[in-house]
């Protein structure tokens, strides 16, 4: 059995179509961008969930997807890549997720692309 993810991956979720109101997009797309790496789900019991940090008020974060899709053809799988992203991380004074939001998607990029090849 694998590792459990971090609490911080699970404590703060959103429902699918919560996901789909604030992106402005059916529940269908949400499902899709999982699927293509521009999101990541969890399931939690019978409900999938995305986590809250991956969002906006409106839209993905910013640089979320191309840290998800290095890491994913790094060979990385979706549990370790949201391990990765909620771990802290000193040397980025918090964890990578947080980081991104602060804008330093390019910095945590060039990290997941270190951490693939």
């Amino acid at each position: 059995m694998s590792e459990p993810l971090p609490a911080a991956v699970t404590e703060d979720t959103l429902p699918v179509s919560e996901v789909a109101a604030r992106l402005s997009i059916p529940a269908s797309r949400v499902h899709q961008l999982v699927r293509e790496g521009q999101l990541l789900s969890i399931k939690i019991g019978h409900d999938v969930v995305v986590p809250a940090a991956f969002l906006t008020e409106d839209d993905v974060v910013r640089g979320l997807s191309g840290t998800i899709m290095v890491l994913r053809d790094g060979g990385y799988d979706d549990p370790d890549i949201l391990r990765w992203l909620f771990t802290d991380d000193e040397s980025l004074s918090g964890s990578p997720v947080a980081a991104i939001k602060a804008g330093r998607h390019k910095e945590v990029k060039r990290r997941a692309q270190a951490m693939a090849f």
